[in-house]
């Protein structure tokens, strides 16, 4: 008996391909560049443009005294520049004519350390959920200390020592219903109180002992990640793109259930985006959800689809002084038609019949692959349509550089859904472009937009903030 083959490729009629151009970033001074790193050393940050620059960034640390120290020393070696290699962009440094164009100042009135009695009444505690609770109280402390000092202080290094990290870095219980609980997004929630952006780095990831046992990304690669996040935290703005459309707003969403509760979503995060590079966060309130009874995914009330849509037309009217004339909605799921009502309607009376909206569905997929001639996978931006599918390859084998930068076979973003007015080639253009803004990194480009990466990260960290309190809206406090 003939085996049948495991992948049948569908009659080439069906199948359509074109590339779309690497999305290009803007600069100081209207350098543009399609590569962040570039762009920043040749440059300097678009923040210095557009009035978000920090000329002094004010450093805090919390942690034993040998973290603080490395840490500080750290960050002073990496301004005087790191090196690369042959794969990896060399850091250029930082100071007022180098790289993010900024100056460290550290004080030791913004220093807080951690002492060994503080550590092992942590470390020894027997049951994990009053030794977590007892982490997060001691960090909470010195946080609180050192924001309450009256001195400048833009952004604090909370430099985790490795038995505490080990040992209430997490924990499960129940309360109600199953707890799930992380120290990293707990102390977000409550440092975001203070107004005042932090980084969590592990003690051992600064002094690297065992760099190539743990696999640790080059020291260039640390660097330039660092100085990213340093620089957006304190205020700053990295690069913006160049070709998105005036007036539109693009908003991701994703869900998750409140601490302890099984039985509900606390509705939906929501980011909104504008064509700047801008965004906030917004929480939606709770509604109830059983995945037994209503399936596997989530879907928002036409209530609250409607809410949110004002809501982030409120924020875009209230940062920009204009509304949007353009509604993009990112999730990872198929509409309901509660939702296409919802945001629908929102859309027709917040900014009239003649704005143009877009619903999307994304998902990455691994069930349609395409192959090229030669050893190298499909370019990035090769957008395929399949039988009446559309894809998108947002990785890929860069041809202006040479290479392809991932170590795995690249899988597609599929279009699962979508109930609006512009074609795929637009939507994957602006998709792409979105791939290019994550500010907690200095990487080329995501696999997805950053409206869907961080509707995740900051949906773990408002899992941590009471239902009583509104979430902080910069992106800062969730990275």
């Amino acid at each position: 008996m003939t085996s049948r083959p495991r992948f049948v490729a569908p009659p080439t009629n069906h199948i359509s391909t074109q590339w779309l151009a690497e999305p290009q970033l803007s600069f100081n001074q209207g350098g543009v560049h399609d590569d962040p790193k570039t762009g920043v050393t040749l440059y300097g940050p678009v923040g210095m443009s557009n009035g978000t620059h920090r000329e002094q960034v004010h450093v805090g640390f919390i942690g034993t005294d040998a973290g603080v120290h490395r840490a500080r020393e750290l960050l002073e070696d990496y301004c005087a520049g790191v090196a690369g290699d042959e794969n990896i962009t060399p850091f250029p440094g930082c100071d007022k004519s180098t790289g993010y164009r900024c100056q460290l100042e550290f004080s030791d009135k913004t220093t807080q350390a951690l002492t060994t009695n503080e550590l092992r009444d942590v470390v020894d505690t027997k049951k994990s959920r009053d030794r977590f609770e007892s982490a997060l109280a001691l960090f909470d402390d010195k946080f609180r200390i050192v924001t309450n000092r009256d001195v400048p202080l833009d952004y604090v290094m909370v430099v985790i020592p490795d038995d505490l990290y080990k040992r209430a870095r997490a924990t499960d219980y129940r309360d109600g219903g199953p707890v799930h609980r992380d120290l990293r997004r707990a102390f977000k929630s409550h440092a975001m109180v203070r107004e005042r952006p932090t980084q969590l780095i592990r003690e051992s990831t600064i002094l690297r002992p065992d760099a190539a046992a743990r696999n640790l990304d080059h020291p260039a690669t640390v660097a330039w990640n660092l100085f990213t996040g340093l620089y957006f935290k304190a205020g700053g703005t990295p690069w913006a793109p160049t070709d998105m459309a005036p007036g539109s707003c693009f908003i991701g969403i994703s869900f998750y259930r409140p601490l302890g509760d099984a039985s509900h979503m606390r509705a939906a995060v929501a980011q909104a985006f504008d064509e700047l590079g801008n965004g906030w966060v917004l929480r939606g309130d709770e509604f109830p959800w059983n995945e037994s009874r209503d399936g596997r995914e989530p879907h928002l009330p036409a209530d609250l689809a409607t809410d949110l849509i004002e809501r982030s037309v409120k924020r875009y009217r209230d940062e920009l002084n204009t509304l949007p004339s353009r509604i993009v909605v990112h999730k990872q799921s198929r509409y309901s038609e509660e939702e296409r009502r919802g945001f629908g309607d929102a859309v027709r009376a917040q900014l009239g019949s003649s704005a143009s909206f877009d619903l999307v569905g994304l998902r990455r997929t691994s069930d349609v692959r395409l192959f090229r001639e030669g050893t190298y996978p499909p370019l990035r931006g090769t957008l395929a349509q399949v039988g009446g599918r559309s894809f998108l390859y947002s990785t890929g084998f860069l041809p202006h550089v040479g290479k392809y930068p991932h170590g795995h076979v690249p899988a597609p973003i599929e279009i699962i859904d979508h109930y609006g007015d512009s074609d795929p080639r637009r939507i994957f253009e602006e998709v792409l472009a979105l791939t290019k803004l994550n500010w907690n990194s200095a990487g080329y480009a995501e696999t997805m937009p950053i409206t869907l990466r961080f509707s995740r990260l900051v949906g773990d960290v408002l899992r941590e903030v009471p239902p009583n309190r509104t979430p902080h809206p910069r992106y800062a406090f969730y990275m």
